[in-house]
């Protein structure tokens, strides 16, 4: 059979989508981001949205994802992508605007920002990568690390007495009124991939029709950072992050009502 028989658009399985550039991804083995960079960039293609969005991404493993898609990036400091993405939204209310953060930059030092965006209702896509500890920095404990979890400055554990409870930050977030869809997923297996897609869809869909915030979190694993194969740390992932970050939807609708909140 010649080889032109085989490659016809009818036969095609699957084709990288041009949103993602041919830079070799530098992301250890088994990481999240590499797959939550492909899903970003097929759904941009597929609402043929790439000329219109802007993506902003912060410090840590996520400030390199301008090298990976294809879209308008700005970088913001350590924590503040939400601030940064407000003035891009209201200056630009044509455009489709999102922030790429991870757990340590957006549950810790980027607290007041990220809450603060999500109370005003502003018109942003946030995708939130939680591994529950810094991964770029060396591993130390975030916010997001479980009680008990070993990191390279809790070496016997997250003690509570010490070290104070676990954030659930997109609980939080889902009680604003400014947030229109608050959800949380995972990429560890084809099914879990298949949701997340279709969540991350959603949220740029709410932003694009000016709903309000559109927050997805995607539990994840580091690996490296957990000191754990691929393989393990998926295990590890479901058998311990998954019952204190359960998945699924917590908030699907749109901002609250304006006049609902003004005195009488």
């Amino acid at each position: 059979m010649d080889i032109n028989d085989i490659i016809k658009p009818e036969n095609l399985v699957y084709e990288k989508t041009k949103v993602l550039t041919d830079t070799t991804m530098h992301y250890c083995p088994g990481c999240s981001h590499g797959v939550v960079h492909r899903l970003i960039a097929e759904i941009v293609e597929n609402l043929d949205i790439q000329e219109k969005t802007i993506a902003v991404a912060p410090v840590g493993c996520s400030v390199f994802a301008y090298k990976y898609i294809h879209v308008d990036w700005q970088e913001a400091a350590h924590g503040r992508a939400p601030a940064v993405a407000t003035g891009i939204a209201r200056t630009n209310p044509d455009k489709v605007v999102m922030c790429y953060q991870g757990d340590g930059d957006l549950a810790s030092i980027g607290t007041a920002e990220i809450m603060h965006a999500c109370n005003r209702g502003e018109n942003i896509v946030v995708v939130f990568i939680n591994n529950g500890i810094y991964g770029m920095t060396g591993g130390q404990m975030a916010p997001t690390t479980l009680v008990g979890q070993v990191t390279s400055t809790t070496p016997c554990g997250r003690d509570i007495d010490r070290n104070g409870y676990p954030l659930k930050i997109t609980e939080l977030i889902a009680q604003l009124p400014g947030t229109a869809y608050v959800t949380r997923q995972s990429v560890h297996t084809p099914g879990n991939i298949r949701k997340t897609r279709k969540a991350i869809t959603k949220a740029f869909e709410i932003a694009m029709a000016k709903k309000g915030t559109a927050f997805v979190e995607v539990v994840s694993t580091c690996n490296m950072g957990w000191k754990m194969t691929p393989v393990k740390a998926n295990e590890w992932m479901e058998n311990n992050m998954f019952p204190f970050y359960p998945l699924g939807d917590m908030k699907d609708g749109e901002k609250a009502d304006p006049e609902s909140y003004k005195q009488n």
